[in-house]
């Protein structure tokens, strides 16, 4: 499978980290299934959420800094992050956003497909969304949102840009994407590698400003491959067009390259292995806060400097 299998994983910039993890384990459900530190900045926290066990398409990660500057998004930026839901869970949702005081915008309907737009707490724009392409991936359990509802992993991604030429052609000549649809300024793009987590959407807007990464913004996107040789094959496959990327980084739960795309956008690609399953059971994960090996010895630091999480 030498091929991007969909999106592995979406990386954001959040304010608060207790009011970060609130919302997406409480108001929405998902499982925290690490909680680390950043690689390049060990007094900032590292959060992923998923699903149980943090399946590739379903890691949502973000970097809280506290009383990090609000951002905006804007052109050369992942501006909607779309997740799959249910059908018939969308009244459920828009009673449970209400419920929660989470800004919401009305059912709406774009490629045949219902959902709702939300705004988390420090202004990230996600959607819900009733997929047409079957999806029989389980979405995690809480004691409030049971399985019939419950938010199953990506749907897809959107990308604004001034021109959506190059971008499309790193997504149809590298990655193996095919344009699917059309909707007025929005492209729609899609793998056929995996069934889920296979779509990004391009959305073509020439006179948008550029966009400001910092609070509620999303910081890149990360595509998934299968192991280190066919990350290794895409690597050379970037450069040979003439980007720049990375070398590979151990990631410990995963191995990156990352590269800005044409259009302004940072790609991360990431592969399954080794998962998060290193440093603690199934059972446990994201239950203790796990650091990567530099930043070991220096633990009891770290974590004085780290702002206290209430996690029950």
């Amino acid at each position: 499978m030498n091929k991007i299998l969909g999106l592995h994983h979406i990386t954001a910039i959040a304010g608060d980290a207790q009011r970060n993890y609130d919302f997406y384990t409480k108001t929405l459900g998902f499982r925290m299934v690490k909680r680390t530190v950043n690689f390049d900045d060990p007094q900032t926290y590292h959060f992923y959420f998923g699903d149980e066990v943090g399946s590739p398409g379903t890691i949502l990660t973000f970097f809280p800094w506290a009383n990090v500057r609000q951002g905006k998004n804007g052109a050369g930026m992942a501006t909607e992050i779309g997740y799959s839901v249910p059908k018939g869970s969308l009244d459920f949702w828009k009673a449970r956003l209400k419920k929660f005081n989470t800004r919401h915008e009305i059912l709406s309907e774009r490629f045949g497909e219902k959902y709702i737009a939300l705004q988390d707490p420090d202004g990230l724009w996600l959607s819900l969304i009733e997929a047409k392409q079957k999806d029989e991936r389980n979405g995690y359990e809480t004691a409030e949102i049971k399985a019939d509802v419950a938010i199953k992993g990506f749907h897809t991604v959107t990308l604004t840009l001034n021109d959506v030429k190059a971008t499309a052609a790193i997504l149809t000549e590298v990655f193996g994407y095919k344009q699917i649809a059309q909707e007025g300024n929005l492209d729609r793009y899609q793998t056929d590698a995996v069934e889920n987590a296979a779509i990004v959407d391009l959305l073509e807007m020439p006179q948008a400003q550029r966009g400001l990464n910092a609070g509620g913004t999303n910081h890149h996107v990360a595509f998934r491959v299968k192991d280190e040789e066919t990350l290794m094959a895409f690597r050379e496959k970037i450069a040979a067009r003439g980007l720049q990327i990375t070398g590979k980084i151990n990631r410990d739960y995963f191995f990156s390259l990352y590269f800005r795309e044409p259009g302004g956008v940072l790609f991360e690609i990431a592969t399954d292995n080794p998962g998060f399953a290193t440093d603690e059971t199934i059972e446990n994960l994201g239950s203790s806060l796990q650091l990567p090996d530099q930043y070991k010895a220096m633990r009891d630091k770290i974590e004085k400097g780290l702002p206290e999480l209430q996690t029950k």
